[in-house]
């Protein structure tokens, strides 16, 4: 399998399950944190240590089997992915976080997205300040337009169809 080519910087609830799909359509092997909970198998210890020390990992062994990867854990390192796989697009998903609710409950509450969100699932004060948790949503849109150039960077929107992503991409819009 060829190294990732997709890299998605959005976080979750912004219609990554939806691009997970539509990626795969595409002809992708998507990487997406659901993907961690169908198979025990695959490798999430990386990820764990990438956030003490993100330089010195071996970004092909979680992504092994992958060419695309969006949600969590891999927008918390789209950065680092940037690095290791310079052709990679980056795909930025993006709504309102008025519209994407949070839900704390068992599967919303990992590790992904307490580091993610900056530790604010496990601290039960942050998670009733919605201004900041939104703030922290907002920022991060805003990092990801800064930090991505343009040529290598699409924003979409949930709802937005094929033509975009098919262009961007270079592939054929699916019947």
């Amino acid at each position: 399998m060829a190294p990732l080519q997709v890299i998605g910087a959005g976080f979750g609830r912004t219609g990554t399950d939806s691009l997970h799909e539509a990626l795969n359509i595409l002809g992708y092997n998507t990487h997406h944190m659901s993907c961690i909970f169908k198979n025990e198998n695959l490798d999430f210890e990386t990820f764990k240590e990438a956030h003490r020390n993100p330089e010195a990992i071996d970004w092909d062994k979680p992504y092994d089997g992958f060419d695309a990867a969006v949600d969590w854990p891999t927008c918390n390192f789209y950065k680092e992915l940037m690095v290791k796989y310079p052709d990679a697009k980056v795909l930025l998903t993006v709504r309102t976080p008025e519209s994407c609710k949070i839900r704390k409950n068992k599967r919303y509450t990992t590790y992904g997205h307490q580091s993610c969100l900056d530790g604010v699932f496990s601290d039960e004060e942050k998670m009733k300040d919605e201004k900041a948790i939104q703030k922290l949503f907002i920022d991060h849109i805003e990092e990801v337009k800064r930090h991505v150039p343009s040529d290598r960077l699409l924003v979409m929107e949930l709802g937005e169809g094929w033509d975009r992503l098919c262009q961007f991409l270079g592939k054929e819009v699916p019947k």
